[in-house]
């Protein structure tokens, strides 16, 4: 948990230098030039810009769902065991990206996004370090799930073998 709060912080202090850095420049500054650009940017929609013209109500629904959404995390994480530490840290990171973006939604009514990757003509959407966190967290579960899955395919095979063996 303190890890999430943590990254809470990074993601709060990194949105907060957009703010005051990048906002009324009108040019994105260039980090890595091709590939990393950060460039102020206000979402006031989910993941990608998606549902950007829900307006007031639109703001308080989205806020709704991440606050249940940060809800399941916590009971997710109360319930795995303390050894298990991929899906804890999977739910520190989802936590940490849901609370950040959170935050943003219900104090500005929308979520401030800075980071711009590029790789030659391909450019991914403008995110944040919540964004980030939330992927990574995601891509975390997901690869348990598939090891979890094998691991048990493996098991079961084992458990086959043995019966086969002792008939």
């Amino acid at each position: 948990m303190m890890a999430a709060g943590a990254l809470v912080l990074l993601d709060q202090a990194s949105k907060a230098w957009a703010a005051r850095h990048l906002r009324f420049t009108g040019e994105p500054y260039t980090a890595i030039a091709g590939f990393l650009n950060f460039d102020y940017a206000e979402n006031n929609g989910v993941a990608f810009s998606q549902l950007q013209n829900g307006g007031d109500p639109g703001r308080w629904a989205l806020s709704g769902l991440a606050l249940i959404a940060a809800l399941a995390v916590l009971y997710f994480f109360w319930r795995t065991a303390r050894s298990d530490d991929r899906i804890l840290g999977a739910c520190a990171l989802l936590l940490a990206g849901i609370l950040g973006n959170l935050t943003d939604r219900i104090r500005l009514g929308f979520v401030i996004d800075f980071i711009d990757v590029q790789f030659g003509g391909w450019h991914y959407p403008t995110f944040n370090v919540a964004d980030s966190c939330i992927c990574i967290g995601a891509c975390l579960l997901l690869l348990d799930l598939f090891l979890n899955r094998k691991k048990k395919g493996k098991a079961e095979t084992a458990d086959n073998e043995q019966t086969a063996a002792d008939n």
